[in-house]
């Protein structure tokens, strides 16, 4: 397998951080985004959406969206379990990482592409130049507030997203937390309980990654 990466980018990071939960070693292949390589000939071949990351089997075939190349690494490397240990953790783990991209992620990308000077006509991932709008940077700010008081109220009563156990869904939410906080969004210093889940799952040597 080989694993294309961008070490600056959230997405792939994700990704970098349930293969090391897992204790797998896997080659990895650095995509200059900064510079464009994943508009690149050679890079659509591999990923046509022209994004980080995607995962190339052994036989040649390319899996990208992290979600997918979460799922297929717990098939082929199942311990330690991060997408659930029976049928209704696991569908309890995709519930939450989907909340988690809808209403955390999706908030910060917004808030991030429509506004920095580096993204201009380039406010979604893709092969295609989309322009900036001002009021959906505004907007994914005042979502970003919101879900992270949805998930201080969630870790008031429990260790991880699901429960007890750790998985995919405490990787998504902690790369919204730190995205969220570099972007100012929100001040941890406001929500205790996510603080302290913060701090305590930021310890993990994967997610130091």
């Amino acid at each position: 397998m080989k694993f294309y990466d961008c070490s600056t980018a959230p997405s792939p990071r994700r990704v970098r951080i349930f293969i090391a939960e897992k204790g797998l070693d896997i080659p990895v292949q650095q995509v200059d985004l900064r510079n464009g390589e994943q508009l690149s000939a050679t890079f659509r071949a591999l990923n046509a959406d022209c994004a980080v990351p995607v995962l190339q089997l052994d036989d040649g075939r390319m899996l990208s969206e992290v979600v997918a190349i979460c799922q297929y690494l717990e098939e082929v490397s199942p311990d330690p379990r991060l997408m659930g240990v029976d049928a209704a953790e696991r569908a309890t783990v995709l519930m939450w990482n989907a909340k988690i991209e809808q209403q955390g992620l999706s908030a910060t990308a917004d808030a991030f592409r429509n506004s920095a000077k580096g993204f201009k006509d380039r406010a979604l991932t893709g092969p295609h130049n989309y322009a900036q709008i001002p009021q959906l940077a505004e907007r994914g700010m005042q979502r970003a507030v919101h879900f992270s008081q949805r998930l201080d109220e969630l870790f008031a009563s429990n260790a991880y997203v699901i429960g007890k156990a750790i998985s995919i869904a405490d990787i998504s939410a902690f790369l919204f937390v730190e995205f969220a906080s570099r972007l100012k969004a929100i001040d941890l210093d406001d929500f205790e309980n996510l603080r302290r889940w913060h701090e305590s799952v930021g310890e993990r040597p994967a997610f130091q990654r």
